[in-house]
């Protein structure tokens, strides 16, 4: 240590040199070496930083360094977090996984291996051909389920969830009207279109026999009129008798 001592230091330190830089710090802070080149200064912080851990004494606080796989930890002998290439489990940073554990690369830990789950089948739907349920005889029913938890990376895969089987069902026309909205305005033109229908025909009717009668009046008027044939008894002469 440089024996140029000061006690009037700035940054935390309680007391430092112009060589070495801090050289004891305040209460409740960390001193810790930084390397400056080939020179180490000693500075005062407030917590340790990355790669280092903190340890109190009642005489000095100070930062040691994590082991050299370590990127923060907790004690040199638990790490917090590891340096790229290694996976951290249980505090320790391996190169690779124990077995029944796999390698998280999102997290770079070590985690165990989970399977797929599945719910329970649902029930087998209707008997249906092409979506109907009549018009058959031999159809389709199925029957679904869900998956309730993804597997991880080297977990077991989830199996299928539609099952599909053979059914065969009396066979059972289909009702050509229903009871939908589709059918009701299908309906309803049909009826509209049938009284125009019935409309037209009868403005027809009525035309043609007007047209007829409008001819016979012409027929009736063009015709010369028949002269009335003479009354016989006004036409003969009273006979005198009396001679």
């Amino acid at each position: 240590v440089h024996p140029n001592v000061s006690q009037g230091c700035q940054g935390g330190c309680a007391t430092c040199s112009d060589y070495n830089g801090c050289l004891s710090c305040k209460p409740r802070l960390f001193f810790v070496l930084e390397r400056i080149g080939m020179k180490q200064i000693g500075v005062c912080l407030s917590s340790c930083p990355s790669g280092y851990y903190g340890t109190r004494y009642p005489d000095i606080n100070k930062c040691a360094k994590c082991k050299a796989d370590c990127d923060t930890c907790f004690t040199r002998n638990f790490c917090t977090k590891c340096k790229s290439g290694f996976y951290l489990y249980s505090g320790k940073c391996l190169e690779k996984c124990p077995d029944g554990l796999e390698a998280n690369n999102h997290t770079m830990e070590c985690t165990s291996i989970v399977h797929c789950e599945t719910s329970e089948w649902s029930p087998w739907s209707p008997c249906m051909k092409k979506g109907k349920t009549c018009g058959f005889k031999r159809g389709n029913e199925v029957r679904v389920r869900e998956i309730v938890q993804h597997p991880s990376a080297r977990g077991n895969t989830c199996p299928p969830t539609t099952e599909s089987r053979k059914c065969i069902v009396q066979r059972k026309r289909c009702q050509k009207e229903g009871k939908g909205k589709k059918n009701r305005e299908e309906k309803r033109k049909k009826s509209n279109k049938d009284e125009s229908k019935e409309t037209r025909q009868e403005s027809k009717g009525r035309a043609a026999r007007r047209q007829n009668r409008e001819q016979r009046e012409n027929n009736n008027k063009t015709q010369p009129k028949k002269r009335k044939a003479p009354n016989k008894e006004q036409d003969l002469a009273p006979v005198d008798t009396a001679h």
